[in-house]
């Protein structure tokens, strides 16, 4: 199977788990809290995949022949800094318990927006890591994967607490997912700019761990969550020993 069709296959996976996080907030019929180990556990494997893989990988010369590589990997940071944090204050993974915040239906739009974006950069990330290596590509698809139930879950608890419909909340989750199957799709028809796509998709990867998901952990009191995390980067490492060829 060539790498584009995988892509394709674990960006509908992916993006069914954000429509299953949608379900879960406008269903309530599931204990949030395990929301939490996802949060923790994702944080951990993706700032290792992003630092120890994808970043080396950019870097490599057959990736960064012009050296634009490292304005890539900021310029992705600051993309998703733009849309999740400058132009939507207060956002924030998790369910929306501030709803004076969000009542305002231009901020929840706003919130949706940056989430989209964050979730198209998803899908160019995972293509991205199939067009340079097998293993690049199931390490990166795990990291998106284990934020994306969390994902939906923040998007449909914005939507609620802004006053909309159970249905619509659940839909704004089916937006990021089909945001996250664009990614690939994008990837698919400039697969020749992946050389601009992984380091792009690596600069959102640290964001999203360290600026979006570290915050929600570090919210939770005791050392349980926070070994998660250590428990998210030692998974990694062990899937490298175990697949990797270097």
């Amino acid at each position: 199977m060539s790498p584009i069709a995988i892509s394709v296959l674990l960006g509908i996976t992916a993006a069914s788990a954000n429509v299953f996080g949608g379900a879960i907030m406008v269903q309530r019929h599931w204990e949030r809290r395990y929301l939490n180990y996802f949060i923790a556990l994702g944080s951990g494997f993706m700032l290792a995949t992003a630092i120890l893989e994808m970043i080396p990988e950019s870097l490599k010369p057959e990736l960064n022949r012009h050296g634009w590589a490292p304005f890539f990997i900021l310029g992705g940071y600051l993309i998703v800094h733009l849309f999740e944090h400058t132009l939507t204050p207060h956002f924030h993974f998790g369910e929306e318990t501030h709803e004076h915040e969000v009542t305002p239906p231009h901020r929840s739009l706003s919130v949706l927006f940056g989430l989209l974006i964050h979730a198209f950069f998803d899908g160019i990330a995972i293509a991205s890591g199939f067009l340079v290596s097998t293993f690049l590509g199931w390490i990166v698809f795990i990291a998106v994967f284990l934020h994306k139930v969390p994902e939906g879950f923040t998007v449909a608890s914005v939507m609620l607490a802004s006053g909309r419909s159970r249905f619509k909340s659940w839909g704004a989750s089916v937006m990021l997912g089909g945001a996250t199957l664009l990614g690939v799709l994008t990837m698919a028809v400039f697969r020749h700019g992946v050389d601009a796509g992984l380091p792009l998709s690596a600069g959102v990867t640290i964001y999203v761990a360290a600026t979006d998901l570290l915050p929600e952990v570090n919210r939770e009191p005791g050392v349980k969550m926070a070994l998660v995390v250590f428990l998210g980067v030692g998974l990694m490492f062990a899937l490298d020993h175990l697949f990797h060829v270097h």
